[in-house]
């Protein structure tokens, strides 16, 4: 899905109590890396819960173009016949990642040490993100990257023939980087070191362990350091996506702003790298009980019961949280805007080179549907104005990002007055079944504008 041609205005408007069970789709990053490592294996790998959102279905279509054969056998059931390390073949066409920065990200790592040549591109959205922070750690392999100014896509890159190990401290906190790096780490001779100063989700590494690559992870001064050891042959896997907590956050977010709701949520992942917004809806005072902990497929999940809760308050969100709920605190905006006092988010400047500038898209959104902001390159503090608080009454620029979407649509369903978002067909990229869901549990949702 390269554009979205034809823009799909959503309203939602004051919904009734929420209720019932909501069976969010299977997380994102570890369907996208489900199928990157099955292709990188030797022999079937097979996959169950794999979300078929568009940005999974996009890598899903990579795999097929470097030489693996790729499977559905049912909903959320896949299988992926691997090519092994550095099997993979050059495609015949330029590899399109749509709307997926992490697709396209870790599939350049995956061919990075590789002697071939690969050009990428993606939607207006992606076309705009940076691809620097990916192809320069690439470069000290031995890679090279042409692409348009600022490091932006279409892109081509020529895999490196003769790959070098490499340490890489990184720059920013990108569980991205981080895997790309590793990807290619897989083809290269020796070991390769990656240095993070700030714990980002861990999907990669304990997949790579599990897929039988040699990897340690020892915490010392300077933070995480990753040691693989390249050149492993991968052994096929059965993989179990669990339930992606990012997704999740949407359902939950409604039950907690829509009076008198009450939800089940089950088999969440509750990842450690990924749990932040939970803590920090727990810290505001949320109704969340996680029930049933238990571990599936290598990750920890667990069964969230969600009740309305119209007592929460704002909070100071610590910068070092940022890397575990990067991609919520749009929706954790929204809740802040139902509570009371101040919620200050720190440390969010990675928000503005997301699928949107994050912050910039959500401050105005807010602000026209009534809420007080304020914002610097790395904050955005929300005025909270309580439960059923909020005007609204807007519509909302979503910049071809389905989180903003989503987000804005959950206030809507809790505001004085109805909320349309300009475009709500970027939802399929990540949550295909958001709005059957929502509808399902009692939410108020429409086609078209107001």
């Amino acid at each position: 899905m390269s554009s979205h041609a034809t823009a799909q205005p959503m309203t939602a408007s004051k919904s009734g109590p929420l209720k019932g069970t909501a069976s969010v789709p299977g997380d994102k990053s570890i369907s996208h890396r489900a199928l990157i490592f099955g292709a990188m294996a030797v022999g079937e790998t097979k996959i169950t819960g794999l979300l078929e959102g568009q940005d999974v279905l996009d890598t899903a279509k990579a795999m097929r173009a470097f030489g693996a054969t790729v499977i559905q056998h049912a909903p959320g059931a896949w299988s992926v016949h691997g090519v092994g390390v550095g099997g993979f073949q050059e495609p015949a066409d330029v590899i399109d990642c749509g709307n997926s920065g992490t697709g396209v990200r870790l599939i350049m790592g995956t061919m990075a040490t590789t002697p071939m040549t690969v050009t990428f591109t993606g939607d207006a959205s992606l076309r705009k993100r940076p691809m620097g922070r990916v192809t320069d750690p690439l470069s000290l392999f031995g890679a090279q990257a042409y692409g348009r100014k600022g490091g932006r896509l279409p892109m081509t890159v020529v895999g490196a023939a003769n790959p070098v190990p490499v340490r890489y401290a990184l720059p920013v906190a990108s569980a991205q980087v981080k895997s790309a790096v590793l990807l290619a780490g897989l083809n290269a001779p020796g070991q390769t070191v990656v240095i993070e100063r700030e714990p980002t989700r861990d999907h990669s590494e304990r997949m790579l362990l599990g897929f039988g690559a040699q990897l340690t992870v020892e915490k010392t001064s300077e933070g995480n350091v990753i040691t693989l050891t390249g050149q492993p042959e991968l052994r096929p896997q059965t993989v179990a996506v669990p339930r992606d907590p990012s997704s999740a956050a949407f359902p939950v977010c409604a039950a907690l702003i829509v009076e008198g709701s009450d939800i089940f949520v089950p088999g969440v992942s509750q990842n450690l790298t990924r749990n932040g917004l939970y803590l920090t809806l727990v810290e505001m005072g949320a109704q969340i009980e996680f029930q049933n902990p238990r571990t599936e497929g290598g990750e920890p999940v667990a069964d969230l019961r969600v009740r309305f809760s119209d007592t929460m308050k704002g909070v100071e969100v610590p910068p070092e949280r940022a890397p575990s709920m990067i991609d919520e605190y749009p929706i954790l905006s929204v809740v802040a805007a139902c509570s009371t006092g101040k919620t200050i988010m720190r440390g969010v400047k990675e928000l503005r080179v997301k699928e949107s500038d994050r912050i910039d898209a959500m401050a105005r959104g807010l602000e026209a549907c009534g809420v007080t902001i304020e914002e610097d390159e790395d904050t955005l503090i929300v005025h909270g104005m309580g439960a059923g608080g909020v005007p609204g009454g807007a519509t909302c620029a979503t910049h071809i990002d389905h989180r903003i979407a989503m987000s804005f649509l959950v206030l809507g369903m809790a505001a004085k007055h109805p909320v349309s978002v300009d475009d709500a067909s970027p939802i399929v990229t990540s949550f295909p079944i958001f709005e059957g869901l929502m509808t399902g549990l009692g939410a108020s949702l429409r086609q078209g504008g107001q």
